[in-house]
């Protein structure tokens, strides 16, 4: 029925109206969601001035409440499909949310172009699972494809010319963290930011826990509002935070 539901929506409404009022709907639900208070929880441990990069950010609902909840540090918001950066922008002045810079672009470990799909399941647009091509993602490649620009945030002029540093490091890439992370290697190591992001349990969670292992950081989920070092329990999470090991004064057990 819900799947029905949005067919109806985005069929009477047009896409672009559909995820406009969608994301001005789940900017409110989104506070009273208890599958959401790992994000606000993120955002209670990132300093108040400094530069977050909201990377994957959709159609702007991430970036409304960062620039919201941190009104003295620039957002910079990635977003590659440009159905999903118009309706951010939209946002971004419905609100005059001034602190957040938008970049129509795919974060990755190279610089060029690369292939995206919108998934379509049922006759449906499934903005929220739009994702990069690869052989690693086998999951919902069917639906609207385009090529897009990608970049190493390592190579980022706004990011190596930026006085600020980056406190924090939102991902939701659907299976693509580990080359975003790749691709910031350097931006990594020299800023030692908060990184939150959804990973789900298969090699891409191995690598980017692996890869983060290696420089230097801890992972820990949030259980009973407190931050547990994965390993520890055997709860299924997809949120995790990664703390470097100079951030182990903050509340995490």
């Amino acid at each position: 029925m819900k799947t029905f539901t949005k067919y109806l929506l985005q069929k009477m409404l047009g896409i672009k109206t559909y995820l406009y009022i969608f994301a001005l709907f789940v900017i409110v639900k989104i506070r009273i969601d208890r599958r959401e208070k790992d994000f606000f929880y993120f955002l209670k441990l990132l300093p108040p001035e400094g530069l977050v990069l909201d990377l994957g950010a959709n159609i702007g609902v991430t970036s409304y409440h960062l620039a919201r909840a941190l009104p003295g540090s620039t957002i910079f918001s990635f977003e590659p499909l440009p159905l999903n950066m118009e309706i951010l922008r939209r946002i971004k002045k419905r609100f005059r949310l001034t602190n957040v810079r938008d970049f129509l672009l795919a974060a990755g470990n190279e610089n060029g172009r690369v292939e995206m799909v919108m998934p379509v399941i049922n006759h449906v647009c499934m903005h929220g699972l739009s994702h990069v091509v690869h052989k690693d993602i086998p999951e919902f490649n069917a639906g609207q494809r385009l090529k897009v620009p990608v970049v190493k945030l390592d190579d980022l002029p706004e990011l190596m010319a930026s006085p600020k540093r980056i406190s924090g490091v939102k991902i939701d890439a659907e299976n693509f963290e580990y080359f975003v992370l790749k691709g910031a290697e350097k931006l990594i190591e020299r800023n030692r930011p908060l990184i939150y992001c959804e990973l789900w349990d298969n090699e891409n969670r191995q690598k980017c826990m692996e890869f983060l292992n290696e420089k230097g950081y801890t992972s820990y989920t949030l259980q009973k509002h407190t931050l547990v070092s994965w390993g520890k329990g055997s709860c299924q999470k997809q949120n995790f935070f990664f703390l470097p090991e100079e951030a182990s004064n903050m509340q995490a057990q």
